[in-house]
């Protein structure tokens, strides 16, 4: 039996599901975390930056903190390597080749985002959070040639997947992520309730993103760009910031809690 051979077994095996429940369990406290600091900014509270770094450094303060954090690095590596596997073997029942080579890259994607939180909580759990940011980023790649399409092309996908993650909230389509019983009686229809509030919250916060993405490019200036932090603060910046940011902090929190429940009733 060669590696390929027993890497599809491990995508296959019950034991791949365990891992992947406790993933998203992690991933779903870390979402009720940037939910909490962004409410805090929301009520005009000095918090930490509600992000995902933020959540983990929020995490890192408490009791045991460190500990927690190092679990919530492997819950994301154990998320990352079932996209992994998902990409090389998954969707074998998906007939068009081309739509299932568009699953297994949507899948690449998913691994990269685990694996950059995962990064993120290991760096916090050492000690060695990153200083630089965003913005630093994205004037590095604003100096390269091309440098303002690049970024631009960046905001651009950016926007692509909040619209992507509104859809899937607007239309349902999370429900595949749950299993029968999941759907079922009043349990599934506050499941359901909360993946569609939060899948749509989550992107308009993602496509917000995106859009300072976007307006950096446009306007040369990396400074304009930034992470999910940024983006809130932009919101909080509008009339009715407030109250638009405390509806986009529950939504991330039901996004949350419907990890716990997709955790509970896993279906892949």
């Amino acid at each position: 039996m060669n590696a390929s051979d027993v890497a599809e077994q491990v995508h296959a095996s019950n034991w791949l599901d365990h891992a992947i429940r406790a993933g998203l369990v992690a991933y779903g406290l870390v979402h009720l975390l940037v939910a909490w600091l962004a409410l805090q900014l929301a009520f005009g509270e000095k918090a930490d930056s509600a992000s995902n770094s933020g959540a983990l450094q929020l995490l890192a303060e408490q009791p045991l903190g460190e500990v927690l954090v190092w679990l919530v690095a492997g819950g994301m590596f154990l998320l990352v390597l079932w996209r992994l596997l998902e990409f090389a073997f998954g969707y074998p029942e998906v007939s068009d080749k081309a739509k299932r080579w568009r699953k297994r890259a949507t899948s690449l994607g998913k691994a990269v985002i685990y694996g950059a939180i995962g990064w993120s909580a290991v760096k916090t759990a050492t000690g060695d959070a990153s200083k630089g940011g965003t913005d630093s980023t994205t004037a590095k790649l604003m100096q390269l040639s091309g440098g303002q399409l690049i970024v631009g092309a960046v905001g651009l996908a950016i926007i692509a997947y909040g619209i992507s993650l509104v859809v899937r909230g607007w239309t349902e389509k999370f429900r595949e992520h749950l299993d029968a019983q999941g759907q079922l009686g009043q349990e599934g229809s506050a499941y359901v309730l909360l993946g569609k509030v939060g899948y749509i919250a989550k992107g308009i916060a993602i496509g917000i993103v995106g859009g300072l993405f976007c307006y950096a490019a446009i306007t040369h200036k990396a400074k304009k760009s930034g992470g999910l932090d940024q983006a809130l603060q932009t919101v909080l910046e509008q009339p009715f910031g407030p109250v638009l940011l405390t509806a986009i902090a529950v939504g991330i929190a039901a996004y949350g809690l419907f990890c716990f429940a997709r955790a509970k009733h896993l279906s892949r």
